[in-house]
């Protein structure tokens, strides 16, 4: 019997410019009105005439599970998204190919076994800690979610990766990273892309905040340096000292592009889940109330929570998971095909740039009941049978799912946890959040919340 084989179809759009300006503008309106009203597999062609760029877009858990999984070795990270990334934030483990990639995640997965982020635990609840001090000291009153968790987030990953205090750290990321990153969309999504070397103001900029990245990491590299290798349990000291016989070590380069990439990536995707956590619970005053009789039965007392703790808190688990379906902090992941495929029976063309898209399948009704509803208990094990691997895949899949994501579910599950416990949320303001993709997931509004002490 032969399979037949679809084209997939055109999103409508401007005659003259294409889905541009839509996929610049609300990419993520833009993608779910595309499944919506085009399918599972869709195409858009970004461009005037005689210059247009084809994307396709593949929005099925099916569909994402080929391209990320099932046929990953034709989609690989060289599409001209990837390429723009690569040259901002350089060739770590999330941009680089082939033996690269290959010989820097052997070098680097040692570092990210369960074992050793579970060691991770009193770094995640010393920060907790200190945060909840904070506020206390404010008895109460509002506070935005996306800009605090963000700090919060970025002092985890700070004592995890350098061991030491990061408000400098802070400071230069959150100058630097948000512009680098519409720079480089922006310039994926241009039909005509001026040379790098070109001084115009664009480019300028660029390059004054990629050199105050590079600074950081080499800042932070230097001073990790002088000790022995068992000297020091932080991640950046351990990728100073890391080798195998196999692949000998990281060399300067290759070690500002990890620190910079686990420095970006390592707190954006926790940020992004605390933040909306704790705000749908603010809005769900129930809910809030459940998870905080968990939260007392396992950490009351202000015991310092542990990696063990995180099997007891099953539905603070489930509120984290839910938020991350919601609000992937990666809405949108991009793939280049090496040669022709079929996906969900449409044909893809070889050297195609092709997305695969979290946000929409996180929403798409085939899997999920009213999917714009909070829910926690989608993720209770008897709601999960039958559903797809790839309904849910905040992380990625295949061979280049992210390797911290069992840091990141530790960071937001107990330090979700530890803020629950010494305090209550009140919504304040518009309940939903506007939000907009950038490479990653970005709050386009405030997420305020009124904090008061418990106990």
């Amino acid at each position: 019997m032969t399979t037949v084989v679809r084209e997939a179809p055109i999103v409508t759009a401007n005659p003259v410019l294409g889905s541009m300006n839509d996929l610049l503008t609300d990419p993520l309106g833009t993608y779910e009105r595309a499944r919506r009203d085009h399918g599972d597999v869709v195409r858009f062609r970004a461009g005037p005439p005689g210059l247009r760029a084809d994307v396709y877009a593949v929005f099925s858990a099916e569909g994402a599970q080929q391209v990320l999984a099932g046929q990953a070795s034709n989609f690989r990270k060289d599409n001209v998204f990837y390429e723009e990334l690569r040259r901002s934030i350089g060739n770590g483990l999330l941009t680089s190919q082939d033996e690269t990639y290959l010989r820097q995640r052997r070098l680097v997965q040692p570092l990210f076994t369960r074992r050793r982020v579970d060691g991770y635990a009193g770094q995640v609840a010393a920060e907790g800690a200190a945060l909840a001090g904070e506020w206390r000291e404010r008895d109460g009153g509002v506070v935005e979610l996306v800009g605090e968790m963000h700090r919060f987030a970025l002092r985890m990953v700070g004592r995890i990766l350098f061991g030491t205090d990061t408000e400098k750290a802070f400071d230069v990321v959150e100058r630097t990273l948000p512009p680098l990153q519409a720079y480089s969309l922006k310039r994926g999504l241009s039909p005509v892309k001026l040379p790098r070397s070109w001084p115009t103001p664009a480019n300028r900029r660029a390059a004054r905040l990629q050199g105050e990245l590079f600074a950081l990491c080499d800042e932070i590299i230097a001073s990790r340096r002088g000790g022995g290798a068992g000297d020091s349990e932080d991640l950046a000291s351990l990728l100073v000292h890391a080798r195998n016989a196999e692949d000998g070590s990281l060399d300067a380069g290759e070690l500002r592009e990890q620190v910079l990439i686990f420095l970006v990536a390592g707190h954006e995707t926790t940020a992004t889940a605390l933040a909306f956590a704790l705000h749908l619970l603010a809005r769900h005053p129930e809910e809030q109330r459940r998870v905080q009789e968990e939260v007392d039965g396992v950490l009351g007392g202000g015991l310092a929570p542990t990696a063990a703790d995180m099997a007891a808190l099953p539905r603070l688990t489930r509120v984290v998971k839910e938020a991350m379906r919601l609000y992937p902090s990666a809405p949108v992941i991009g793939r280049r095909a090496v040669g022709d495929a079929s996906i969900d029976g449409v044909r893809i063309p070889a050297g195609a740039d092709v997305i695969v898209c979290p946000w929409v399948t996180h929403r798409h009704p085939a899997y999920w009941a009213e999917p714009g509803r909070f829910d926690p208990d989608r993720f209770l094990p008897e709601a999960e049978v039958g559903r797809p691997r790839y309904a849910w895949f905040p992380f990625g899949g295949g061979p280049r799912a992210c390797i911290g994501q069992h840091l990141s579910m530790l960071e937001s599950v107990l330090g979700v946890g530890v803020l629950l416990r010494d305090f209550s949320f009140e919504v304040v303001g518009e309940e939903e959040v506007p939000v907009g993709a950038e490479v990653t997931l970005r709050a386009k509004g405030a997420a305020r919340v009124r904090i008061a002490p418990r106990g």
